[in-house]
């Protein structure tokens, strides 16, 4: 009896070290662009209550900074763009596979000033008026690229260049008119509508600027591949398009 309770014992303890190692700990770092940091970390929080050997860790800012630190080998598995460019440089430099990446999410750009603002800023063709206009640095900042790109469209950047205090993120373009440190800002409709300090004045029209289009991709060489994608194909599932959507999203795909 004392032989079958010992052998009983050990079979017991093997079968719970292979749950263990079966439950492993799986560690998933995601660069996303700054505009989507509220719905990414509400659609982390649902994901990691379904799938408990998972953890997600989130690295935000602008699309072309976190672009530029997965072409120099920054560990990521995932890339969630706010540009398509940034995105594309990505797959001509064989770091995400083509068939492992989707256009997802849609966007709009808007003009926003201090919510109790007094100002004559009520359109983008009101900007010259302005002391200090807050874009994001258009050569990594899809926000700003887009922005300065319709500025131009309206024939208003050149009045307004001289005045612009540029940003590393749309966040901070946010922070900026939020703190009446400049008297209007040009940021994402999606990133306006988390901040009840500001108001939107204007919208810019489509046909201003191209397309703001959000891809997201596997990287290449993700150490969790099946993890990675098992959260791509999460991503587009309609439980997390409607999490976008309340953020203001459009669903493209």
């Amino acid at each position: 009896m004392l032989f079958v309770l010992v052998m009983s014992g050990c079979s017991t303890n093997e079968e719970s070290k292979k749950e263990e190692a079966g439950t492993e700990k799986v560690e998933l770092t995601i660069s996303a662009a700054a505009s989507l940091q509220d719905a990414i970390n509400e659609i982390k929080t649902a994901y990691e209550k379904e799938n408990s050997n998972v953890k997600i860790n989130l690295n935000f800012g602008a699309s072309g900074a976190l672009q530029q630190q997965i072409s120099k080998g920054a560990p990521v598995d995932l890339f969630f763009s706010a540009a398509e460019d940034k995105f594309d440089q990505l797959v001509d430099e064989k770091l995400i596979e083509k068939d492992k990446g989707i256009d997802l999410l849609g966007n709009e750009i808007v003009l926003v000033v201090p919510q109790d603002s007094d100002q004559s800023i009520k359109e983008f063709e009101d900007l010259p008026k302005a002391k200090k206009i807050a874009i994001g640095t258009p050569e990594t900042v899809p926000a700003g690229q887009y922005g300065k790109e319709m500025l131009e469209n309206l024939g208003v950047w050149k009045d307004s260049e001289e005045k612009v205090v540029y940003a590393k993120d749309v966040r901070q373009v946010l922070t900026y008119v939020e703190t009446e440190n400049v008297d209007a800002g040009i940021v994402y409709k999606t990133d306006a509508l988390t901040s009840e300090k500001v108001k939107i004045t204007a919208t810019a029209s489509e046909d201003t600027h191209t397309p703001i289009i959000y891809p997201v991709g596997v990287i290449k060489e993700s150490s969790h591949l099946e993890e990675a994608n098992d959260f791509y194909e999460y991503l587009q599932t309609e439980k997390a398009m409607e999490i976008f959507v309340k953020y203001g999203f459009a669903d493209i795909n």
